[in-house]
């Protein structure tokens, strides 16, 4: 979808909306630790320079402390976006919370990485539906927020896109009164960790 970077949240929206890929983020891996389940879905696409993924969520408290780029977002009410790079062997993750404060590196695992720097980082643009302030409340809330994500920063040259990655999207909030940990493609492990790239699925990209 031609020029995806350059249009306002409502007009992302809807284009995604009409155009976009759907993925439900619904799979409550361990609910057995974590029983709560909000509504979360991700809807891709890309255009010819960038990677979308705008996040609805409807759910229980609304939650938002890290003001920072590469702050602790998963604390907070935060949407996620692994994705490998096609040619390495590495993948990335993307977490940003209610308020579009990102967080993302480049990895080999949950310990080995290599933090984006601020300058990466400012690339990424952030469409958010909350004010950019801290937030703690409790109730029911919907919100939305987006990424886009220079295509160039995954690896990936927009002038000879793949065939595929693999990726997740994970719904999460470690510090509200109702934490949750919640995928998109299923994680067959016993404790909670998103950083299991053998459980990604297949995004194929339109060529």
């Amino acid at each position: 979808i031609e020029n995806l970077e350059r249009m306002d949240f409502q007009s992302l929206d809807l284009v995604m909306e009409e155009k976009g890929c759907k993925a439900p983020v619904v799979e409550n891996n361990w609910p057995d630790k974590a029983p709560y389940a909000p509504d979360c879905t991700a809807v891709v696409a890309r255009s010819l320079t960038h990677l979308a993924v705008v996040f609805h969520v409807r759910g229980l408290d609304l939650l938002a402390k890290a003001m920072e780029d590469n702050g602790p977002t998963y604390k907070d009410s935060c949407c996620e976006m692994f994705i490998t790079d096609p040619y390495d062997g590495t993948y990335y993750n993307f977490e940003i919370n209610c308020i579009g404060t990102v967080n993302a590196a480049k990895r080999t695992s949950r310990i080995n990485k290599t933090r984006l720097d601020a300058d990466t980082l400012s690339r990424i643009i952030r469409h958010t539906s909350t004010p950019r302030e801290a937030i703690d409340q409790d109730g029911l809330h919907s919100w939305s927020v987006a990424m886009l994500i220079p295509l160039d920063v995954i690896g990936i040259d927009p002038r000879n896109v793949p065939v595929s990655a693999r990726c997740n999207f994970y719904k999460c909030a470690d510090d509200a009164a109702h934490h949750h940990h919640l995928s998109w493609n299923p994680i067959k492990i016993a404790k909670p960790d998103f950083h299991r790239p053998e459980y990604f699925g297949e995004m194929i990209f339109d060529q």
